[in-house]
């Protein structure tokens, strides 16, 4: 089977020079929470440095870009290694303290018709703790979610290889976290020199992470509040500053936690504490030697906020640098995009604008010709009328253009509906067009911010992943 073209698409942003860090060992209990593998035993084999990346975990590893942002971590840890002389490490931070569930608990992909299928584990009553997706289990939900996308998948000889991957990683009795982190490992913890999978919720990271995000309690946000998260009653919860004394308030459910318990927590539980999302690449750069970090587009906006926090803790901040960003272009979309001479790009507007584009174009000529004339006879002639009018009786002169108008539309109006009828008459243009879109942009977006990899796993196999991953290194330069 012929793998599809690998597309790349460049996020704006500038290739930073990366950080001068300097080399070092990575702790015990960081070295605790990365998971078995390649990547890991470079990490552990003396002073080394760290390119970095990260996303909160997904169903089914999530989106497209998942993906991406550990190839890319890896490619531009090969293009440092190969400047600088020393073991540079790729990490893929999986943030599994995050609680947005509603990011987390589906994935979508193509079946066989080329139709998008999402794939829902369950929802989150509104009124339930926002639990971290650690404490999120599979459940028995898993079972009806794998079973979806076996029967939204074709019949090809990859599918079952793709299957029986997920099924060994999201299994009823783990949770959300540690699946994504074991799927990821299993998928690509051998590429790129060995891509590194650390378990930011693991109690020996929590244990390691603990003295810097007490340390950032003193830090005051422009929201007013703190950049550390307790679990609290409510769940996963903001601190805030006051209450009395010293203590700190959680923003939702108002509960006080004194600088002692705090500490205690540090201590005796530090998994219920977190950073947000300005103060993770901080902890980051604290527990790893990183000297990069591949960024996707939002990233790249906020990441610039949180340099308070890397002065208050004193940590070296890391270099952010655009992460790759393409698409995964099928050999039957490309005929598509030929036949009707197109660009991925025109379908990044609304459903039907395009078709309606290419409806009008096959309007015959003559027909354009003469609506042309015709319009152009109505202005002329109502034109006159309208002056003629106002020297008999200078009143009727909006009679005579609201009139005039009233032709013009009604000349746009049969136009408009020649071109919906051609639109009907052509279901295969109309069916072609809806299939390309669902795999460019999937519910009007990119595809790789829609589309999990399993999608084109089980079309084209590891051969896929081979292709992402050759362009992946061209785009940066690697070795």
């Amino acid at each position: 089977m012929t793998i599809p073209r690998i597309v790349t698409t460049p996020i704006p942003g500038p290739m930073g020079a990366p950080a001068a860090v300097t080399p070092r060992r990575v702790s015990a209990d960081v070295l605790a929470a990365v998971l078995p593998g390649p990547g890991r035993d470079r990490l552990a084999s003396g002073e080394v440095l760290v390119v970095t990346t990260g996303q909160q975990p997904g169903l089914f590893t999530g989106p497209l870009y998942t993906i991406y942002k550990a190839l890319s971590a890896a490619a531009l840890a090969r293009c440092l290694e190969a400047e600088r002389k020393i073991p540079v490490v790729p990490v893929f931070w999986v943030a599994g303290d995050d609680h947005d569930l509603a990011e987390a608990n589906h994935a979508s992909v193509l079946n066989t018709a080329g139709e998008v299928v999402p794939i829902v584990l369950r929802e989150r009553p509104p009124d339930a703790q926002l639990l971290p997706l650690y404490r999120e289990p599979c459940g028995p939900e898993i079972g009806a979610a794998l079973q979806s996308l076996r029967a939204a998948l074709p019949d090809t000889e990859f599918k079952n290889d793709v299957l029986a991957w997920l099924e060994a990683a999201y299994r009823p009795d783990t949770n959300l976290a540690d699946a994504c982190a074991e799927a990821l490992n299993r998928l690509l913890g051998a590429r790129g020199g060995g891509i590194a999978v650390f378990r930011a919720h693991d109690r020996a990271a929590k244990r390691a992470a603990a003295p810097w995000l007490l340390r950032a309690l003193d830090v005051t946000l422009p929201d007013g509040l703190s950049p550390v998260l307790v679990e609290g009653s409510a769940g996963r919860d903001r601190l805030r500053s006051g209450g009395g004394g010293d203590a700190s308030v959680t923003r939702r459910s108002g509960e006080r936690f004194t600088p002692e318990a705090l500490k205690r927590i540090a201590a005796e539980s530090p998994e219920q504490l977190s950073p947000n999302v300005l103060l993770r690449p901080v902890i980051e750069a604290a527990l790893f030697p990183t000297v990069a970090y591949a960024a996707g587009p939002g990233e790249l906006e906020y990441l610039p906020d949180a340099a308070p926090l890397y002065a208050h803790l004193g940590v070296t901040p890391q270099t952010p640098v655009p992460r790759w960003s393409g698409l995964v272009l099928e050999s039957r979309v490309e005929k598509v995009l030929d036949r009707y001479g197109l660009t991925p790009d025109d379908f990044q507007g609304p459903p039907g604008v395009l078709e309606a584009r290419l409806a009008r174009a096959a309007v015959p000529a003559e027909v354009t010709d003469t609506l042309v004339r015709l319009r152009a006879e109505l202005d002329l002639h109502y034109g006159r009328l309208a002056t003629e009018f106002a020297r008999l009786d200078s009143t009727l002169e909006r009679t005579v253009q609201s009139a005039r108008n009233a032709a013009l539309a009604g000349t746009h109006e049969i136009e408009k509906k020649l071109v919906a009828s051609l639109k009907r008459a052509d279901a295969t243009l109309t069916g072609q067009l809806a299939r390309a879109r669902a795999a460019l942009a999937p519910e009007g977006k990119p595809q790789e911010r829609v589309l999990t990899v399993a999608t084109f796993l089980a079309r084209y196999g590891p051969g896929l992943l081979d292709a992402i991953e050759a362009e992946v290194a061209r785009w940066a330069g690697a070795p």
